[in-house]
């Protein structure tokens, strides 16, 4: 399974980029270890940012980008924060994919398994695995589990819904997993999983 992250084509009229405003654009004048700077205050945040996450100060920061610029000391500060905000993007799209979900499913020990939207069970760990074994058995001569069904009490739309508006707390909803004729009904407390694209659901079995 690819733990790439596949990214949503935009429709027709959606927004691509966040809102820019007069501020963002609005030169700000500060200064730090080497003198006067003017810079929009986009930056400065950014700057603010960066150094938070690297535990220095700003000052420390125009510093080290000071001795290695060559030119206008200006733009090697933009440049050094777009190229700070894209690795750190790109550390963050790393961790998550469904590489990492796995992982956290794996490590769980009750019965879990990842949802798509579309309540596409894609991925699951070895407890819940044995929990539909144990609860559904199969046939003698049926080894096969593709029939497998999976229902939600609540609609996947408003879990989604719900963990939005609710700050991310767990939604606990009942399921009914099947096959053939065989039912089992159990309890679910399912969080949002932290991947960008696609939007995913982990669940917990907590009654199996």
């Amino acid at each position: 399974m690819s733990d790439s992250i596949i990214p949503a084509v935009p429709h027709q009229g959606e927004r691509l980029l966040l809102p820019l405003t007069a501020e963002d654009f609005g030169p700000e004048f500060r200064v730090v270890a080497r003198g006067g700077i003017r810079l929009e205050r986009a930056f400065w945040v950014t700057l603010k940012q960066m150094a938070e996450s690297r535990k220095c100060t700003i000052g420390m920061l125009v510093d080290e980008i000071a001795h290695a610029e060559q030119g206008n000391l200006t733009s090697a500060i933009r440049v050094a924060c777009m190229r700070g905000m894209a690795d750190e993007n790109l550390s963050l799209r790393k961790l998550a994919s469904i590489r990492t979900i796995t992982a956290i499913l794996v490590a769980c020990p009750s019965p879990a398994f990842a949802l798509s939207s579309s309540k596409k069970i894609l991925t699951f760990n070895a407890p819940f695995q044995q929990l539909v074994k144990r609860q559904l058995p199969t046939a003698p001569n049926d080894d096969a589990r593709h029939d497998l069904k999976l229902a939600l009490d609540l609609n996947v739309a408003d879990i989604f819904a719900r963990l939005e508006a609710n700050g991310e707390t767990p939604v606990n909803t009942g399921f009914v997993i099947g096959v053939g004729e065989r039912r089992y009904r159990g309890q679910l407390n399912v969080v949002r999983a932290p991947v960008a694209e696609p939007e995913l659901l982990m669940a917990f079995v907590f009654n199996g």
